[in-house]
């Protein structure tokens, strides 16, 4: 899923904290990546870890631009772990993963600078 707005849009609506911790976002490790066969446009399979209360998830990513599989293992990102599970092709994902757009809207993994435990939740 690629949901993108220009850095010079309007903030969305606004919400209520409380609707905001609706959505799941938790913190989880990547165990396993590889290519996505069939997909439309190029993205990565993921297998994150999000820790005992979540389990493991997959993801399809299209984050090509600036990663290869090989150099996902063990990297740490943040997904929405609520959401319902989405057909992407063959590939039934289970997890939103993070990201950013950089200047030419490619996404960026949004991951914390310091190790978090899997599965902790977005405070």
């Amino acid at each position: 899923m690629h949901l993108t707005d220009s850095p010079d849009s309007a903030p969305a609506e606004e919400t209520s904290f409380d609707t905001f911790r609706q959505v799941d976002i938790r913190i989880g490790t990547i165990v396993e990546a590889a290519p996505l066969e069939g997909a439309r446009k190029p993205s990565i399979r993921l297998l994150i870890d999000f820790g005992p209360g979540v389990g493991t998830r997959k993801s399809s990513a299209q984050i090509t631009d600036h990663y290869v599989p090989e150099d996902l293992i063990g990297k740490q990102v943040a997904g929405v772990v609520n959401f319902p599970p989405r057909q992407i092709g063959k590939f039934m994902s289970e997890v939103l993963t993070l990201g950013f757009p950089d200047e030419k809207d490619r996404i960026v993994l949004f991951s914390p600078d310091h190790t978090v435990p899997n599965g902790a939740r977005l405070a």
